[in-house]
């Protein structure tokens, strides 16, 4: 003993001057905001639209410095976010600036040539378009390509987010956007690496157009220690294809296809610029607000888009369905918002928005909210686009332990998530078989909620004749509009292994409680559209509650999120017009009521 008792000491010793780090507590979790969806310089179409912002720019317009639209004009944040992303195309990564640089191959090509003419709004766009046989070819690279011209762009993507990453402060995201869509059918994703390294090359469009492809890749690059995940966007511009009920190839969708999308895809982009993937008012036609920024095409271009499989409530009734039957619910996924924007600044702001691709939307006519100088030929008076179906969206909002790249991508991957069309509302999501009597008043409520519930993106297991309780808690935006309603979205599946849907409105402004029929009263919501000045009877600054379902039975499968719903206000368009001095254009929408979405909690 005595041989070894000096020692016995120093461990001792060390261990009480030392101790190990305790895990981080759940409840200690700080809600983050951050844009996970950008394009710039490096990107093919942002170049082509006039943005020339570097990832660099990109990211100190995160951190709160002005950087400058295509156009001229300042872009400036409200406020700092607090982690961001630059996820440019990797098909033709970095390949628009030097197919513009006369000193190198690629600028001789035919395209390069005509790209370099292009002057005009048309010029620019019929530039574009000239590039759509390239983006949907699925063979071997093609003459457009070098491969040293994109692993220069890739290291400087990663260059710059390693230089702005400020752990506790601001994080920054490796990552990129894989680029698949056949026939305009959007199949896009945005892929995160969670730390600081990555590939040396990106998989992109041009290795395989199928996205089953790119989860074995990352499937191999995790079997290596490189951890990422793929975050699908613009579903609704889908054509169905996002989430349908078979594999690419046709064959039948089975438990290795959905345990393999759900380790890659853990959470879906539910809103941004072009439009949300919630739901379609011809698929949800009992839900008073489905219509929302719902842009009904196609992406880059005038085809329509099928609702049927390209919305992420559809996708969560099918998800159900297919556990039911063995398959596995290969739809399973959170939720977050972002831009898409294509000039390294996000427009959140539905009062000064710059829209999203540089020279081609940048003023009020360009984009048709106010009318032209000169009408169409026909004697219209608007610009012929799909611009004006657009919206001033979203956010990532991210529960996470610190402010750092791996506790953000944890809390993705545990789907602790949630979205919002901008505003910075603060949303809390929990359920159990069984909280404490009056948790939402209690000085502890959040450790308590995570002590005996899961939080979104979580399962909750209900035995017995219990039905499940969920606490809500959402806090406006200070900067933004007073908050009118907390709705519960509901989904289930019937005994004939069917599913349907439901909406509960669960806590109202003013202290009102809602009806027989689970809406809140009307709480005389106005916007005065000739000064955009909102007003309401009935407003709040906070909602809590917990809730019950009252029709929940024994052993359902469902799932529930969360749906908050600010007042009304004006919407960008209308924004336009009245600094024209103009109506607002009569076809669209004049007022909007921005919102979150939280991730779902799935119950047994």
């Amino acid at each position: 003993m005595k041989k070894y008792g000096f020692l016995a000491v120093f461990i001792a010793i060390s261990l009480s001057v030392a101790p190990l780090s305790a895990a981080p507590k759940p409840e200690n979790r700080q809600v983050l905001f951050g844009e996970t969806h950008l394009h710039t310089v490096l990107s093919f179409d942002s170049y082509i639209f006039g943005n020339r912002n570097t990832p660099d720019d990109a990211y100190r317009y995160a951190k709160g410095e002005t950087i400058k639209h295509p156009a001229g004009f300042d872009m400036t944040l409200s406020e700092p976010l607090d982690f961001q992303s630059v996820t440019d195309h990797a098909i033709y990564l970095g390949m628009l600036p030097a197919m513009h640089d006369p000193k190198l191959d690629v600028s001789k090509h035919p395209i390069s040539l005509e790209m370099r003419k292009a002057k005009s709004q048309q010029e620019r766009i019929g530039a574009f378009q000239k590039l759509f046989p390239y983006l949907n070819k699925s063979d071997k690279p093609d003459e457009l390509v070098d491969e040293n011209i994109m692993k220069s762009a890739w290291e400087d993507i990663i260059s710059a987010a390693n230089r702005h990453n400020e752990p506790g402060r601001f994080s920054t995201l490796i990552g990129y956007e894989f680029t698949s869509g056949p026939e305009q059918q959007n199949l896009h994703r945005n892929v995160f690496f969670r730390g600081d390294s990555a590939p040396s090359l990106p998989f992109s469009r041009i290795m395989s157009p199928n996205p089953e492809d790119l989860w074995a890749w990352m499937d191999g690059l995790r079997d290596r220690g490189m951890d990422s995940i793929a975050i699908p966007h613009n579903s609704n511009g889908s054509n169905g294809l996002m989430f349908m009920t078979k594999k690419w190839d046709g064959s039948a969708m089975d438990m290795d296809y959905a345990a393999t999308r759900m380790r890659n895809e853990p959470i879906v982009e539910v809103t941004q610029v072009k439009g949300d993937s919630e739901t379609h008012p011809l698929l949800s036609p009992n839900d008073e607000y489905a219509d929302f920024e719902t842009m009904p095409f196609r992406i880059g271009g005038w085809i329509d888009s099928q609702p049927d499989g390209s919305y992420v409530r559809q996708a969560y009734l099918r998800g159900l369905e297919m556990a039911a039957q063995g398959k596995g619910n290969p739809y399973k996924f959170g939720l977050i918002g972002a831009s898409d924007t294509h000039v390294g600044a996000g427009a959140f702001d539905e009062h000064n928005y710059w829209s999203k691709i540089g020279l081609v939307d940048s003023n009020a006519a360009l984009r048709g909210s106010v009318p032209m100088a000169k009408p169409n030929p026909d004697g219209t008076k608007y610009n012929v686009n799909n611009f004006h179906t657009w919206g001033a969206s979203g956010l990532a909002a991210v529960w996470a332990d610190n402010n750092t790249r791996g506790d953000i991508f944890d809390a993705m991957r545990r789907k602790e998530t949630y979205a919002t069309t901008g505003p910075r509302i603060k949303l809390r999501f929990f359920a159990s078989a069984n909280f404490s009597r009056n948790i939402e008043n209690r000085t502890d409520m959040v450790k308590r909620a995570y002590q005996e519930g899961v939080s979104m993106g979580g399962d909750l297991t209900v035995k017995g004749k219990a039905s499940p309780e969920f606490l809500v808690w959402a806090m406006r935006d200070a900067k933004s509009y007073g908050l009118q309603r907390l709705q519960i979205v509901k989904g289930w599946l019937k005994p004939d292994g069917s599913s349907a849907e439901k909406v509960f409105d669960v806590a109202c402004a003013g202290g009102k409680k809602p009806n027989r029929r689970h809406r809140c009263p009307d709480n005389g919501a106005t916007v005065d559209l000739k000064t955009c000045k909102a007003d309401a009877k009935t407003s709040a600054a906070s909602l809590k509650t917990v809730w019950q379902d009252p029709e929940y039975t024994k052993d359902q499968q469902a799932f529930y999120y969360v749906r908050v719903m600010e007042n009304p206000s004006c919407r960008w368009s209308s924004w336009d017009a009245l600094r024209a001095g103009v109506p607002p254009r009569p076809d669209v929408d004049a007022t909007i009521q921005e919102r979150a979405y939280s991730s779902p909690i799935w119950v047994n």
